[in-house]
């Protein structure tokens, strides 16, 4: 049991929440030693006191007796007191009880200490047999012409203890009540404490490859925290630095490889016009489909700098994307002879860019031609609710391990039974996807499809987010 509690407090006890636990431990504990430390001192206190009462009683007594005529009897060194229920025996040489008070009138000696004259011994006795009531009993001995004489008082031990079980009752009532403020206390001042740190993760919890500019508040505190959002805001400079760089060549290299390439395909067209030997037409045909190898990854490194510098502008319009996707099948057919290529394209309309969803639907067209085995499928239909638009693309290959189905839209990420040179991918296809999807307010998924292989289904509202901004440049390029 313990093994699981404390298991279950490592995982979802917070930093507050272990911090007013562990403010109320250390507070219980000082209380527990600082109550039984005050309960001992007290209790020592109130002994001493009766002990002082009953001493002082003790010499009047003794006193008297040291006075009386030791011809007469020693019943009258205790003067009667009238309702004093204090016991006062006085004890002669032989020990026996030769003077008592009323209450305790016909007892044997209370105690038998026998002290020296002069000396005093105490000890707790229950003066008659069955009783519950404890006494604190001082023997004092006193010196007479006849003997020695021992005078018994007792003192009633009964408020002492009333008094120290009242204290520790409301020390054990008001103790819980002080850990629980100390925990709540704690609990409030950690949690105002940890405002910024909180404030600091909302901040970072947006902060993405698009909003590098993003920095966390400083607290006015110039404390462990304030250092902390120096550090981080100086990590984000960093970042930003270098994703700044990284975009910039990203755009520089695209720029000037577009011109080489550009010549490259004049030159290899130009060869290929000419009569040229089996071999060397085989070479020219590989280097014209390598150049445009070449030419598809300068064009999507382009389209990437672009959209990172710029943003996605969506140029709203009504599209039918069932127009596209028939479209779309007959390129697909046209370049993938040996792939059967069906459609279903039942009658959709949305608000968007068409340029921007025709790119959608050729980019996920040319993944599905790339990884299919026999056959590729094209849908789109409007949702039950006629909210929303589903584009599906099909293929029959593969398909996607589940553990993969996020990372494949990232950015240059290709999976393993796709990185041979023949399939044509660089890894930007889907990453161009899910950004025109998500600038269209939409969401993109793959998932397997009904007969094997992947399943990739676009989801597009039909209604825009927002009203159409004719100024709003289109992008796609």
């Amino acid at each position: 049991m313990w093994a699981r509690l404390g298991a279950w407090y490592r995982r979802h006890a917070g930093v507050r929440a272990r911090s007013a636990l562990a403010a109320a431990a250390v507070v219980a504990v000082v209380v527990a030693v600082a109550a039984a430390a005050f309960l001992f001192l007290y209790h020592r206190s109130l002994l001493d006191s009766l002990d002082g009462d009953a001493r002082r009683r003790a010499d009047a007594v003794a006193a008297e007796l040291t006075r009386t005529d030791p011809t007469r009897q020693a019943s009258g060194a205790i003067p009667p007191e009238r309702g004093d229920l204090t016991p006062v025996q006085i004890l002669g040489p032989d020990g026996a009880v030769v003077a008592s008070s009323p209450s305790v009138r016909g007892l044997p000696p209370l105690t038998p200490l026998r002290p020296q004259p002069g000396r005093t011994e105490r000890e707790d006795r229950r003066l008659v047999p069955g009783q519950s009531d404890t006494y604190r009993v001082a023997a004092l001995g006193v010196a007479r012409a006849d003997g020695t004489y021992t005078v018994l008082v007792g003192e009633s031990r009964g408020a002492v203890d009333d008094s120290v079980e009242d204290a520790g009752a409301l020390l054990l009532l008001g103790c819980p009540f002080l850990i629980a403020v100390v925990a709540a206390a704690t609990y409030l001042f950690v949690g105002r404490s940890l405002a910024p740190v909180e404030a600091m993760r909302r901040k970072v919890s947006v902060v993405t490859a698009d909003r590098l500019g993003e920095r966390v508040p400083v607290p006015e505190a110039r404390d462990e925290v304030a250092r902390l959002a120096e550090t981080m805001n100086a990590m984000l400079d960093r970042l930003q630095t270098q994703v700044d760089a990284r975009r910039r060549f990203v755009a520089d290299a695209g720029h000037e490889l577009r011109s080489p390439v550009t010549t490259l395909r004049g030159g290899l067209d130009v060869l290929a016009a000419r009569s040229l030997a089996a071999r060397d037409a085989d070479l020219v045909d590989l280097l014209t489909a390598e150049v445009g190898r070449l030419d598809h990854l300068v064009d999507g490194l382009l389209w990437l700098a672009r959209a990172d510098e710029h943003g996605l502008h969506v140029r709203h319009t009504d599209v039918d994307l069932d127009d596209l996707v028939d479209a779309e099948r007959r390129r697909l057919a046209a370049r993938h002879p040996g792939l059967r290529i069906t459609a279903d394209p039942n009658p959709t309309r949305v608000h968007g860019d068409a340029g921007q969803l025709a790119r959608i639907l050729r980019n996920l067209a040319d993944n599905a031609a790339t990884h299919a085995s026999s056959a590729v499928r094209l849908t789109v239909a409007p949702s039950a609710d006629g909210h929303t638009a589903v584009l599906g693309v099909a293929d029959d290959g593969p398909g996607v391990p589940l553990a993969e189905r996020d990372h494949i839209f990232e950015r240059f990420v290709r999976l393993d039974p796709s990185r041979d040179r023949d399939s044509g991918g660089v890894g930007l296809g889907l990453a161009i996807v899910r950004q025109l999807v998500a600038a269209h307010h939409g969401s993109v998924v793959v998932d397997e499809a009904p007969g094997g292989g992947a399943l990739f289904r676009v989801v597009l509202p039909t209604k825009p987010n927002r009203p159409p901004n004719p100024a709003h440049d289109n992008t796609d390029g």
